[in-house]
């Protein structure tokens, strides 16, 4: 159905034509049925005898078929699908056999969710062997600088984040990685990192890694942090050897000192504790037995006081007693002298088991 304009005249709203697009040289329309029509005669070149009718309809059928049948996958055990719809997240397809709306409706995203990936820090260890000093270098907590190489070990364990919230993986991995390292080592120790710190400069630093990990939403599961090697950096290396050397030696010096000192020391002290025991044991002795004279005088005073012929009697008695008991003794006859007899009995001679004979006599006449 044409357009005319009202009463007859010529032109209409655009401008002098029986249609909207105008007259002469104004764009027309497209003409769908001519399209059409050069198609056919295009797929007629291609597969001569199915440009018109059935055969061109079954070569869209086929084309159609074949489209949506593209849209059939495999996902491997592996593997988990992360499904887009026009780029954007749509559902994770588990593994197995899967469909998807054909592409550009929906495309299919397959990575490897069990695959341990190693990124190595500080080192390269592929082709031929090198250091980076760049990453290796670091600084301790006790301002010294020591070489690190290590290793991190990694899986995804959540595909969509890890599809959408992270471009470069490796690269965020290894960035995250030495930040992380490098704190740690920044409250550490050189001599702990050089000897029983390693294993909690590993613990700490996945920890560490992980939450930050984590706080991108990443996807990514640090597994383990390995530690390959720590040493100091390779110019000072032989210096920083003589003086853990010369440490080494320090202590076994103090550890033989202190030997020797746990075992005279003991010995000093049980030799002062015997002294001081027979000092006090002395001391109680002579105590006591100044007690005993003491009592003992005051008893012979008590005795003296109540009976004094008596009592100095007994005295002059007790101490001749104690003074001849120890004394050679002679027995004098008076009475014997002139007869011819010697005038004295040595009795201590006489007392002893082997007794020596008794002098003859001086005048040498019988008796």
């Amino acid at each position: 159905m044409s357009w005319q304009p009202p009463g007859g005249g010529g032109g209409g709203p655009w401008g002098g034509g029986g249609s909207p697009w105008g007259r002469g040289g104004g764009i027309k329309p497209p003409d769908f049925e001519d399209v059409l029509r050069r198609l056919q005669e295009r797929v007629g070149k291609l597969l001569p005898g199915m440009g018109r009718g059935k055969g061109f309809i079954l070569v869209i059928a086929a084309v159609v078929v074949l489209w949506l049948a593209s849209g059939f996958y495999v996902v491997d055990p592996d593997e988990l699908g992360v499904v887009l719809r026009f780029g954007a997240y749509n559902r994770t397809a588990t593994p197995g056999l899967n469909y998807h709306l054909p592409d550009p409706i929906e495309k299919v995203l397959i990575p490897k969710v069990t695959r341990v990936n190693r990124i190595e820090i500080g080192y390269r260890s592929e082709g031929t062997p090198q250091e980076v000093p760049a990453e290796s270098l670091m600084l301790t907590g006790d301002e010294n600088i020591v070489d690190i190489n290590f290793t991190v070990f990694w899986l995804i364990k959540d595909a969509k984040n890890y599809v959408f919230n992270i471009r470069n993986p490796d690269a965020t991995v290894k960035v995250a990685a030495e930040s992380a390292m490098r704190e740690i080592i920044g409250h550490t120790l050189i001599a702990s990192a050089l000897a029983e710190g390693r294993a909690k400069i590993e613990t700490d630093t996945q920890t560490l890694l992980q939450q930050i990990l984590d706080s991108y939403r990443s996807g990514i599961e640090i597994t383990q942090v390995q530690l390959q090697k720590v040493d100091p950096p390779a110019p000072v290396i032989d210096a920083f050897r003589d003086v853990q050397s010369a440490k080494i030696d320090q202590q076994r010096y103090n550890n033989e000192a202190q030997t020797y000192s746990n075992n005279l020391v003991p010995v000093a002290q049980g030799d002062a504790s015997r002294i001081v025991q027979q000092a006090q044991a002395y001391k109680a002795q002579v105590v006591l037995q100044a007690q005993g004279d003491a009592a003992r005088f005051l008893s012979v005073y008590n005795a003296y006081k109540a009976a004094p012929d008596v009592t100095a009697r007994r005295l002059y008695i007790e101490t001749l007693e104690s003074i001849l008991q120890n004394t050679n003794k002679v027995m004098i006859d008076k009475s014997a002298s002139g007869s011819g007899v010697v005038p004295y009995l040595p009795l201590p001679k006489l007392a002893a088991p082997h007794a020596a004979p008794a002098p003859a006599p001086a005048t040498g006449s019988q008796p």
